[in-house]
């Protein structure tokens, strides 16, 4: 029986690896998995060594302070990883984490074949990391084709298979009769993984709900989060008193409401992708602490963090990063897409320009299965 040990280290690498894994388990179905995952891997029967919110961490600072704590990790995972003695280690994303263990585990066993999946940001920042990774990962997955020179440059075997996340999905139909209030216009909002983006960003849009609907209560603001953090979510807006606001975390449901919002507003990251191609217009926040800012400043390489913003070089989706992510600056951009439907529609039309040429002819998920059943 065939073996691969699939490596996530937070819920959006959990998510698109249990969609490769999925695609998987019906091409091979005699495959035996293990894993370092979330609620998305488990959905599918597969085991986890541990829970994945050990390893996720928010920052430098962040992973400076638990820094011992990471490495006893990393370690306890190779030592399972070698025991489990997999054909595969298959690496999603995180490649801080992901990218460390693939390394050791290549040094003490060469014969497991290393593909990580998702590579790493090496066109923002650290473009030396690829004469690195070529030590060590066999195959790279990338999710955009404009990554494809920063890899082949080196000799670093590297394959374009697209977004599992730009897929249209058929929506289950679902009664929302219940979550919906009558006559109010949805809202969806992303307020970020983590318990440290939650941390830092919870206040900041709940300051921006009170004023908003001070002005207008015609809207229903729908958070979207995981099953983990759904009740840690739940604590802290029950203390606001929000009126018209609602949590969800069940997956059919989250899609079926972002495709009947209006706007969402979003911490940047992997999610603006499935925003855009449910052709909602939206609006990208991020706060980290000053430090972490400083550095990340000094090293990256570009002026947007929107995945589409940087292709483009321009602003298509509006950031308010750092200090110009608070209550009132949210409400104006917000507000000016309310009172101007033709800043959706510019929005809209320019991302899916860029979307078209994300994709590919093939499902993706698919064909980074297939990718792993030749790998073996």
């Amino acid at each position: 029986m065939k073996k691969i040990f699939v490596l996530t280290g937070e819920p959006s690498g959990d998510k698109l690896a249990s969609k490769i894994i999925a695609c998987l388990k019906v091409l091979r179905p005699d495959i035996e998995y293990l894993s370092v995952g979330g609620e998305h891997l488990k959905a599918l029967g597969i085991k986890s060594i541990y829970d994945l919110k050990e390893v996720t961490y928010l920052g430098f600072t962040r992973v400076l302070l638990n820094i011992f704590k990471l490495r006893k990790k990393i370690n306890e995972t190779v030592d399972e990883i070698i025991k489990f003695k997999p054909d595969i280690l298959f690496s999603v994303d995180s490649p801080d984490l992901t990218l460390r263990i693939a390394k050791k585990i290549k040094k003490i066993d060469p014969i497991i074949k290393t593909i990580h999946y998702v590579a790493p940001q090496v066109w923002l920042w650290r473009e030396g990391r690829v004469k690195k990774i070529k030590k060590f990962i066999d195959h790279i997955l990338l999710l955009f084709n404009f990554e494809k020179k920063y890899f082949e440059k080196e000799n670093v075997k590297a394959t374009f298979v697209g977004h599992p996340l730009l897929e249209k999905q058929i929506k289950n139909k679902i009664d929302l009769t219940q979550l919906l209030k009558k006559n109010k216009k949805i809202i969806s909002i992303f307020p970020g993984s983590r318990i440290s983006e939650i941390n830092i960003l919870l206040p900041i849009l709940i300051k921006f709900i009170i004023l908003a609907q001070s002005k207008n209560n015609n809207f229903l603001y729908i958070f979207h989060t995981s099953k983990i953090l759904k009740i840690y979510l739940n604590n802290l807006l029950s203390k606001s008193k929000l009126n018209d606001c609602e949590i969800i975390s069940d997956e059919d449901i989250k899609r079926n409401i972002l495709s009947k919002s209006i706007f969402a507003i979003a911490k940047s990251g992997t999610v603006s992708l499935e925003i855009c191609n449910e052709n909602i217009p939206s609006l990208i926040i991020y706060k980290m602490n000053f430090i972490n800012f400083i550095i990340i400043k000094l090293l990256i390489k570009v002026k947007y963090a929107n995945i589409f913003n940087i292709i483009s070089n321009s602003e298509i989706i509006p950031e308010l990063l750092q200090s110009k992510c608070n209550p009132q600056a949210i409400y104006n951009v917000f507000n000016s897409y309310m009172q101007n439907p033709e800043l959706s529609e510019l929005q809209i039309s320019k991302c899916n320009k860029i979307l078209n040429d994300m994709k590919t002819n093939s499902l993706s998920a698919e064909k980074v299965a297939e990718i792993l059943i030749s790998e073996f």
